[in-house]
């Protein structure tokens, strides 16, 4: 039987998987074959807004997207194998890590979602960090909800139940309030030995608001906490219809914890165990390397998360990457429209990016910040896009756009340089996923500087995280078979990995020099902040 047959046998028989993420930029269906290798994808392209100041999504928005990623599947599978998806195996749903919502009694959202990019919660987290002896950071769910409760927020005393995007939409398609632990771990802190909440924690929590008077303690609004194949309730039948209107799609499908798109990153790049590392390089990037041991102390910059099925995780986040260089680009791309030229979307980036890496070591003295929002790493509640340069400073070009790609990664350096200079973690390879590395060769050996450490790319990580949650919905059937998630990733992968970008000195050397300049500038972006609204 032909490659074509096989898979399309396997879709008529219900065997094939899917996975839907909702990222930063783009909410992406996968569905997957019985060897877990990618054979269809849907998708629909969304952004967030600013309202009141806070970054949102409308959560009408969520369920669009969802369908019209879930229907451009369905249409993508029936061009290629001629046949109607109604039926698969195992279904999984991830989401933009953490942020905030909450609901009442009545299941009726209390207040706008709330997502990872906001800034807002510095004196709750700052509070907890030091509650708690634990970092909490600004982004994750508690210090959402504690700076709500500092502000005096009217619908907190309404709260009855408090989850992530994946958690809300596994719950509306399922009925149940689960979350896996790679994604809770963003929620409130993890006691990584029983896999669940720091209970001495929410005791701590609630004791410390008990003068408040709510009707509610923590425990009761958060989430039950899953590991990766544990079985997590199935797709109802109003679930199905939320997700298919046209009823097509069937009801009973079992479902898997829902995760954040960190914990799918790291499946999606075979990075779940100790010694291993990825690196998400997006609208925002992050960096996630599995700790043989705990930190020795405190570092508010660093997230302790765990990966899918519960290992200890040193999370360096930052909230802008991509977003300030796509919109250099796409000016280029419009004064080429202008001057009567044509080019491609692809094209651009790639001779753009790849011109990069003929330009000075240190970009010839330029600077710029791509602080579209603010960056907690360094400190910024806001943010104001920036470039500076001396009027000595080489301008050319592929120093220009050489240093939109450095400023892009230089608020994670500053986090990575806590885990491996201060706390000596060691990481033997780091693998990388995300738009950064579109033009792959450009993106490898740029991250390689910034990090100094070799960078691989996954043949297959271009899927991204809405591959990372089917590999998690199929492993569902391989827990009860006794395996562990790593032992189940290694089976995926195989020799998928392509060969690693090394760091190259003059690379590293340029980026450092850059690196420098960047931490004696940020009185300029603070200048800006401060006198530009």
């Amino acid at each position: 039987m032909d490659r074509i047959k096989e898979v399309k046998q396997s879709i008529v028989n219900g065997e094939a998987v899917l996975g839907i993420e909702l990222g930063s930029t783009r909410i992406k269906a996968v569905l997957i074959a019985p060897d877990n290798s990618p054979i269809a994808s849907g998708g629909y392209g969304w952004e967030n807004s600013l309202a009141d100041g806070i970054w949102t999504y409308d959560l009408d928005l969520v369920w669009e997207g969802l369908q019209t990623a879930f229907s451009t599947l369905s249409a993508d599978v029936r061009r290629q194998y001629g046949v109607t998806l109604s039926e698969v195996k195992a279904f999984g749903v991830s989401g933009m890590m953490h942020g905030y919502l909450v609901f009442d009694a009545q299941g009726e959202l209390l207040t706008p979602f709330r997502t990872w990019r906001n800034n807002i919660t510095g004196e709750a987290s700052t509070a907890l960090t030091d509650l708690f002896s634990y970092p909490i950071p600004q982004r994750w769910s508690i210090a959402h909800l504690y700076q709500s409760i500092i502000g005096e927020e009217p619908h907190i005393g309404s709260i009855s139940y408090m989850t992530t995007l994946a958690g809300y939409i596994h719950w509306r398609l399922t009925g149940e309030k689960v979350i896996g632990i790679g994604e809770a771990s963003g929620m409130f802190p993890i006691d990584i030995t029983e896999k669940d909440f720091n209970s001495s924690m929410i005791v701590t929590f609630d004791e410390h608001i008990a003068d408040k008077g709510y009707d509610w303690n923590l425990k009761e609004l958060l989430p039950t906490v899953l590991e990766a194949g544990t079985p997590a309730g199935v797709l109802t039948a109003e679930g199905a219809l939320l997700l298919d209107p046209t009823g097509t799609l069937c009801s009973e499908i079992p479902m898997c914890p829902p995760e954040g798109d960190a914990g799918t990153g790291m499946v999606a790049t075979n990075s779940v165990s100790v010694r291993t590392g990825n690196v998400s390089a997006g609208t925002s990037v992050f960096a996630m390397l599995v700790l043989e041991k705990e930190l020795s102390k405190v570092h508010p910059e660093i997230d302790l998360v765990t990966t899918p099925d519960g290992s200890l995780v040193g999370m360096a986040h930052s909230n802008n990457c991509t977003s300030e260089y796509d919109q250099w680009i796409s000016l280029f791309g419009e004064a080429i429209k202008v001057t009567g030229g044509e080019i491609s979307t692809g094209r651009l980036y790639d001779d753009l990016l790849s011109h990069a890496l003929t330009g000075d070591s240190d970009c010839g003295g330029l600077l710029s910040y791509g602080y579209i929002s603010g960056e907690h790493m360094t400190g910024f509640s806001e943010g104001r896009p920036l470039f500076v340069r001396e009027s000595s400073s080489n301008l050319t070009l592929a120093n220009f756009i050489r240093a939109q790609l450095f400023t892009a990664l230089c608020a994670l350096r500053t986090g990575l340089d806590i885990l491996t200079e201060e706390e000596q973690v060691e990481v033997d390879e780091i693998k990388g996923h995300g738009g950064f590395f579109k033009t792959a060769e450009v993106g490898q050996r740029i991250m390689a500087a910034a990090t100094n450490t070799p960078i691989s790319i996954l043949e297959t990580a271009g899927e991204g995280g809405a591959w990372g949650i089917a590999l998690l919905a199929s492993f569902l059937n391989q827990r009860t078979q006794g395996k562990t998630l790593p032992e189940f990733l290694d089976t995926v992968f195989g020799d998928a990995t392509g060969e690693p970008v090394a760091p190259d000195a003059a690379d590293v050397k340029g980026f450092n020099e850059f690196f420098t300049r960047y931490h004696q500038g940020l009185v300029i972006e603070r200048a800006a902040v401060d006198n530009l609204s």
